[in-house]
């Protein structure tokens, strides 16, 4: 059998696409192999693997050539060949961005294995653990030129805050701090010579700084004190060269204006207001007071004018403090509709006639349900029908009870049946009683406001569980209390009214927005420039 081998026909213009198959002897050619007009064609022969690699590299390399895939983007744009060598960019871009690298650290193995007990060790060879307290527990060991200390050093000044706290005292408070007895009592005498001690605010706070103590056992003298004493007085004790100490009272500069606002309605009253300056409590007590005397959603238009006076104070060192209303009114096309003015002892509102503010209808001493009505019925712990004076509130134990309106303590004590009871009186004859209480909080002979808590709800006496028993007596005869609404209304007359009236003229002349203007700084408070190491606060709180 004749050894065959493989052949294909060249030419100048490359391969053709039939080879042709040529035994040993001859080579034959492929019937399109020669035409007229063709170039020279060539036949290479080949045999083994190494020439069947060769051949399939040059026709891979000629079917890319061919193809063509990277292109010049910027010729043929739409045709095929630009198609291809798109899909080629797209590809290969896509390669890229999928190996793209990361940016996180890389983080490298240790050079040995670090647990907590090694990490400690490093710790106590640092310096942070002596700005956190030394909080590690460890220390390196001592050397030879480390000496043993026979005490440890003091800081030679304490810098703290100490607060005033409710029913506490300025003396005990010094005390406190950690001021001497004899010191604390000295500078709570030279205050008081200054001002009352019961006029300072709780919750005053009072810088001290306290100096190096003579002996281990002594305690630190005071250095410095200072604390804001009034909104227009700050008080200091200072340390004179001779070692006494001194008060030095510094008065504050206080602008004492009222502040008057003064605007249109428009979207409503609170936000009107706010918008031109005024401070929020003040908006709050105007529209209580209009709204004891006008109904603000009906009685108000968008047009209508709002007007309303207060005391306001303000210090040269920033502070400001915000008084009470004095002066409230609704304006319509220029004329009051409605003039509310606070006048007398008790700061009630009077309007422009002097009839005072309308104080009508009686709490309810408790906020709850009403259990049973005043009337007959049958008691649910004896057992037979009898007489029921009163009504009872279903209240849980504790519930805070009120005085119904402004009375005069008759009696608060125990009361048989009725337990730990309290009785007031309103004048004109008139009284209740409170009964069942678990704890009293006034005593006979006191006066009591409307609103003030008089005792808790409790169970004592014939009683099957916490309520209010609640009774009221017309000239010591039981009524209902539910018939029963209190009404006042003061009415100012002669003398009073015509101070009264005066007095809302001379308001009427303040100024709207003059309160807002800008105030002069205290003298001295910018004369030396401040370091920024004095502005931290490291003073210790003392509460």
């Amino acid at each position: 059998m004749a050894n065959k081998r493989r052949a294909i026909v060249w030419d100048e213009e490359g391969p053709q696409r039939s080879p042709a198959y040529h035994t040993s002897d001859q080579a034959v050619a492929h019937p399109q192999a020669q035409r007229p007009g063709e170039g020279k064609r060539r036949i290479a022969r080949f045999s083994g693997k190494r020439e069947r690699l060769d051949q399939m590299r040059r026709r891979v390399g000629l079917m890319f050539q061919r193809n063509e895939l990277a292109t010049d983007l910027a010729q043929d744009i739409g045709s095929a060949r630009w198609l291809r060598g798109t899909a080629t960019m797209v590809g290969l871009s896509a390669i890229a961005i999928a190996a793209w690298p990361g940016f996180s650290p890389v983080e490298a193995a240790p050079a040995m294995r670090i647990d907590d007990r090694v990490r400690d060790e490093f710790r106590s060879q640092m310096i942070m653990p002596l700005g956190l307290g030394a909080d590690s527990g460890r220390r390196m060991g001592a050397t030879f030129k480390v000496e043993e200390l026979a005490r440890a050093p003091e800081r030679p000044r304490i810098d703290l805050v100490a607060t005033l706290t409710q029913g506490d005292g300025f003396e005990r408070m010094l005390r406190r701090a950690g001021v001497g007895s004899g010191e604390a009592e000295h500078i709570a005498s030279m205050v008081a010579g200054a001002m009352p001690l019961g006029e300072i605010a709780p919750g005053t706070q009072v810088d001290i700084t306290l100096g190096r103590r003579s002996s281990p056992e002594a305690p630190r003298p005071v250095d410095g004190l200072s604390f804001r004493a009034r909104f227009d007085l700050q008080l200091a004790v200072e340390r004179r060269d001779d070692g006494g100490l001194a008060l030095v009272p510094r008065p504050i500069a206080v602008d004492a204006t009222p502040l008057r606002i003064r605007g249109t309605v428009g979207e409503g009253i609170y936000r009107s207001a706010r918008a031109a300056g005024a401070p929020p409590s003040a908006v709050q007590q105007f529209l209580r007071t209009i709204g004891e005397e006008l109904n603000l959603d009906r009685d108000i238009a968008a047009t209508d004018e709002f007007d309303f006076i207060l005391d306001y104070k303000r210090a040269a060192t920033g502070e400001i403090e915000v008084g009470k209303l004095q002066y409230a009114a609704i304006l319509r096309d220029g004329q009051p509709k409605k003039q509310m003015m606070r006048w007398g002892r008790e700061g009630l509102f009077y309007d422009a006639a002097g009839v005072g503010e309308e104080r009508q209808g009686m709490v309810a001493p408790v906020p709850g349900r009403i259990s049973s009505n005043f009337g007959m019925r049958r008691h649910p712990i004896l057992g037979y029908r009898r007489m029921h004076s009163g009504m009872d509130f279903r209240a849980r134990s504790g519930t805070p009870i009120v005085a119904v309106s402004d009375a005069h303590v008759v009696s608060a004590g125990r009361a048989g049946g009725c337990g730990n009871a309290v009785k007031l009186s309103h004048g004109g004859g008139l009284e209740t009683r409170y009964c069942h209480m678990s704890r009293m909080a006034v005593r006979a002979g006191q006066s009591v406001k409307r609103g003030q808590v008089i005792g808790y709800v409790g169970s004592t006496g014939l009683s099957t569980g916490p309520h209010l028993h609640y009774e009221m007596y017309r000239s010591g005869r039981a009524i209902n209390p539910a018939s029963v609404k209190f009404v006042t209304r003061a009415q100012l007359e002669g003398r009073e009214l015509a101070n009264f009236r005066a007095s809302l003229v001379r308001w009427q002349t303040v100024e709207p927005g003059a309160a807002l203007a800008a105030l002069a700084p205290a003298s001295g408070a910018n004369e030396e420039p401040v370091r920024e190491i004095d502005r931290l606060e490291n003073r210790q709180r003392v509460n």
